[in-house]
């Protein structure tokens, strides 16, 4: 009897936020003085032709966006593509950058005379739309994203694939290069059958090499007795202050209050705060920071100013929580700081600071506060690593009291805000062991989208956002790449186990929970 591997081939058959220019080979595209090995290396015909596609905006990066500003694609680029002629001589491998829909299309029309079986396509950027025209050629097609760079997009776009149940598409999203190696094996299982079950195959691999359920024995952490009723009364107490908001009114909690206004009017109370008292609160900031880096004296005293603005429009408005369209703001020049150390404050605070002014996330941080007995929510951009069974919560920003003010606090760091290295923001060395509840509520739709997890670390990886909560969720890991093209990248994180408390608020409120994991 004839055996097959998990891809379904036979025993004895193979082993093993703009754009570049218009350029095609990764050897152009990069601008190397001469062509590498395997963008020169042409196997003979009848051989698996493999077209391997990095989308991302420029080779160095020119714009403030994950992973940040100046990095350099290349050696990545290169490392991957050398690991993928080292493992398959005998696959033609042809690499392009697709920086768009636009490119991509025209690179796929070249490739309809080249008799292509395939597409491996990295994400090393987040939002750039290149992978979807490749999809459409309902050839299989391998989506893999490059950790803390692509990561948003790969999450977003790969969600909807799997909602359209298209089967020529495979995923891995994984900090080890080998579980892309193992899931390139199944192209050659779909060469002669067509590619419908390509998407199974690499599915069956990735469930293979990601770890079971490690140890999840937990530190203790109880909670104080809040009800339902108690978390509501709550919140109907609560009003949102939104700055330069963006969306729409259907992504705000309606019992929670919210004020809108302009950056214009948090700049002036920006430029109105108290020097004397700015330089007080950037002092004691500095002193008890465990590392100070790549941040001067004057970037630190207008994070302080910027965080006693925001107190007193919050004050002026009877708001408890504040959020601010920080990026779009700073890039304009309609903010002169970034907020991140004043949400760090405020959320060591009993308050509530909510980056990127996501009035939903905000409102979901109200409502943890709410149910947990007045713990902060740590919102954030999470990542997947099959590799460790691991989810990664990261962002610019984060208390170092997981507890509530009255509880311990943990190490942080003030570094400069990652995208663009500018600023001051905050890389929490948060507590492991604890378990975690992250949520997030979609009021236009009356649901609440729940996981929990343990905390196992913190990455310190240079790369994207500079707090990088580990956890291993408890439950279906597969399961967490399914929600993000309904719900965004967004979610809120607090320690504690809420999830009988979340249960009873959705129950209260007549929402229903959707199980993440």
């Amino acid at each position: 009897m004839v055996k097959s591997d998990r891809c379904g081939r036979k025993e004895g058959g193979t082993d093993r936020r703009r754009f570049l220019t218009d350029g095609c080979a990764l050897c152009a595209g990069a601008g190397l003085m001469a062509a590498p090995g395997w963008a020169r290396a042409r196997p003979a015909l009848g051989k698996l032709r493999l077209r391997v596609v990095y989308v991302l905006s420029a080779v160095v990066q020119k714009s403030n966006d994950w992973p940040n500003l100046g990095f350099d694609f290349a050696p990545v680029m290169e490392k991957y593509n050398n690991a993928l002629t080292g493992a398959f001589a005998e696959i033609e491998f042809l690499p392009v950058i697709a920086k768009g829909p636009t490119r991509m299309s025209a690179v796929l029309a070249g490739d309809l005379g080249r008799d292509v079986d395939g597409y491996i396509v990295f994400q090393l950027n987040s939002w750039k739309l290149s992978v979807l025209p490749v999809t459409a050629t309902k050839k299989p097609m391998l989506f893999v994203p490059l950790m803390y760079a692509g990561t948003g997009g790969f999450l977003v776009f790969n969600a909807m694939f799997l909602r359209q149940k298209a089967g020529n598409v495979g995923f891995v999203s994984s900090s080890d290069f080998d579980d892309v190696i193992e899931a390139v094996k199944c192209f050659e299982s779909v060469k002669s059958g067509g590619a419908s079950g390509f998407g199974d195959a690499v599915a069956r691999v990735r469930r293979e090499r990601t770890p079971g359920p490690g140890d999840l024995t937990l530190a203790p952490d109880p909670l104080p007795a809040i009800t339902a009723e108690e978390a509501i009364s709550r919140m109907k107490e609560s009003r949102i202050l939104a700055v330069g908001y963006p969306g729409v009114s259907s992504r705000w909690i309606p019992m929670i209050g919210m004020k809108m206004i302009p950056f214009s009017e948090l700049d002036r109370a920006f430029r109105k705060a108290d020097p004397d008292r700015a330089r007080e609160l950037a002092g004691r900031w500095r002193e008890d920071a465990a590392v100070v880096e790549g941040v001067s004296e004057q970037a630190l005293a207008d994070s302080a100013a910027m965080h006693l603005g925001m107190e007193s429009l919050m004050k002026k408005y009877g708001a408890n929580a504040v959020t601010v369209n920080c990026l779009v703001g700073f890039y304009s020049g309609g903010l002169h700081a970034y907020p991140c150390m004043g949400f760090h404050e405020m959320n060591n605070n009993g308050l509530v600071g909510a980056c990127e002014c996501d009035v939903r996330s905000a409102g979901t941080m109200l409502a943890v506060n709410a149910l947990s007995g007045g713990r902060p929510g740590y919102i954030s951009d999470p990542v997947l690593d099959t590799a460790n069974r691991r989810i990664i919560y990261a962002h610019c920003v984060a208390s170092n009291r997981p507890f509530g003010p009255d509880g311990p606090a943990n190490p942080f760091e003030i570094l400069t805000h990652s995208e663009d290295r500018k600023g001051a923001s905050v890389r929490s060395i948060l507590p492991a062991g604890y378990l975690t509840t992250t949520i997030e509520i979609a009021p236009e739709r009356k649901e609440i989208l729940m996981h929990r997890a343990k905390t196992v670390g913190n990455d310190p990886d240079d790369r994207a956002c500079r707090t990088k909560l580990v956890a291993e969720p408890v439950g279906d890991f597969e399961k967490l790449f399914t929600f993000w093209d309904r719900w965004g990248w967004h979610r809120v994180t607090v320690y504690g186990d809420l999830k009988d408390r979340v249960h009873e608020l959705a129950e209260a409120m007549g929402y229903r929970v959707v199980q993440e994991a």
